[in-house]
């Protein structure tokens, strides 16, 4: 694996008019990895993304693709692979017509029919867009964006409007595209995707890093919970916050210790643990935890 990041981004700035919306930004994204750009709304995730896939000029800073600017079209764009929310595809053009219209603008080479079978759309070639599920729509996206299968592959909300099945027929097509090399860069809002899937998070907010890692990184800025009730009598061996109906919060950076020390004082006393919950931290947690920073 090369050790040269894919993506380069130092010191992004981007302003419309008076409106700073990405303000001195700087990351990368390694070869190879599932890298996730998360982030409230109006964060400045969109106008990071435009300007990486050379939608839109900087205001200031660098960015690198693959070494070049991402202007260099010629350079860059053969390279890339891009799954917008709305791709905007002619109604009036078939399945087969679409991804071939949109194959031969990427400037890669590809079997249409390889590509209708990644995304199970085989038997939708000849139907006109237009006659498309959102669902199906959206596996049209997926396919345009994997045509001749490029080293660097944006997925905008890929999942939205899809059902289970399609959904993880969709996660296993990413995989086999990683396990070939290809670098992924995810936005979306089903943060259990993120959670299970990025190998890196970066989460923005305010038109920068709020906070970038690992999810184990980003998870562990914030307690673990353990949640359970008791009888009226019994008071518990660690610090909680009491609630209503005997209820109780334990919030822990230790977890498995203080688990450890509940259910073995549970135990000696012959006390029941009602309604008992305990966790580690999620990314929703995190991500939560920004409108309070």
């Amino acid at each position: 694996m090369t050790k040269t990041p894919v993506i380069e981004v130092d010191r992004l700035d981007v302003r419309y008019g008076d409106f700073h919306a990405v303000k001195d930004l700087s990351f990368q994204v390694r070869h190879g990895e599932l890298y996730a750009l998360l982030g409230t709304n109006g964060a400045g995730k969109t106008s990071t993304l435009e300007v990486i896939e050379g939608h839109r000029k900087p205001t200031s800073g660098t960015v690198r693709v693959f070494g070049h600017s991402p202007e260099d079209r010629r350079a860059v764009r053969p390279r890339m692979g891009i799954m917008l929310q709305e791709s905007g595809f002619s109604p009036d053009l078939t399945v087969r017509e679409s991804i071939r219209l949109i194959g031969s603008l990427s400037g890669r080479s590809d079997e249409v029919g390889r590509v209708l079978g990644i995304v199970s759309l085989t038997e939708k070639a000849g139907t006109k867009v237009s006659q498309l599920s959102g669902g199906e729509k959206r596996r049209l996206d997926f396919a345009t964006a994997v045509f001749g299968a490029p080293e660097l592959i944006f997925l905008d909300e890929p999942t939205t409007g899809l059902d289970i099945q399609s959904r993880d027929a969709l996660w296993d097509a990413v995989d086999r595209l990683r396990e070939q090399g290809a670098t992924i860069v995810l936005t979306t809002h089903y943060l259990e995707e993120a959670q299970q899937r990025a190998d890196r998070i970066g989460l923005m907010h305010r038109g920068t890093f709020h906070r970038e890692g690992t999810v184990t990184e980003l998870t562990r800025t914030l307690p673990a919970v353990i949640r359970f009730a008791l009888p009226e009598a019994a008071t518990p061996p660690l610090h909680a916050a009491r609630g209503s109906n005997g209820s109780f919060l334990v919030e822990t950076f230790e977890l498995q210790k203080d688990l450890h020390l509940l259910l073995g004082w549970a135990h000696d006393h012959d006390v029941e643990l009602n309604e008992l919950q305990a966790g580690p931290t999620r990314l929703d947690d995190v991500f939560r935890a920004i409108g309070t920073a």
